[in-house]
């Protein structure tokens, strides 16, 4: 009965992306701000330098960050590290910044990142954790 595989949390390419542009944004506002409160007269390579080192992040992690995979059984979530989190060791799963935080009892934080449909993970494994109570 433990065993049985509820559903599977993946990442969403498009939720990856977002979130990558979003990174950039602000990395260009703070580092460009620094360079205009500086004096500097380059100020626009603080918005390049963002953009390119941002792309050049995503480009390199996306497939390891993509290809992560969290498994939701009758008993437990199961994290890419093979690490098994009993449902009932689990205090709290709230959405955060589209990506989907599950904490336990002992304090320990987990992200399922990139989730299309946070509201929808949380309710599954909220139901899961109801069900096995």
């Amino acid at each position: 009965m433990g065993n049985v595989e509820i559903t599977r949390f993946k990442g969403d390419k498009a939720v990856f992306i977002r979130v990558q542009v979003v990174m950039a944004l602000v990395g260009a506002i703070l580092i460009t701000g620094g360079l205009v409160l500086a004096g500097n007269p380059n100020w626009w390579v603080g918005i390049v330098g963002s953009f390119a080192g941002i792309a050049m992040r995503g480009y390199y992690i996306a497939d390891e960050q993509l290809g992560f995979e969290w498994v939701l059984t009758a008993t437990h979530l199961h994290s890419p590290s093979e690490r098994a989190i009993g449902l009932g060791e689990i205090k709290a799963v709230r959405s955060l910044l589209g990506s989907v935080q599950v904490i336990t009892n002992d304090g320990e934080k987990h992200l399922i990142k990139y989730q299309a449909t946070p509201e929808q993970v949380i309710a599954e494994i909220n139901g899961a954790i109801a069900r096995a109570a």
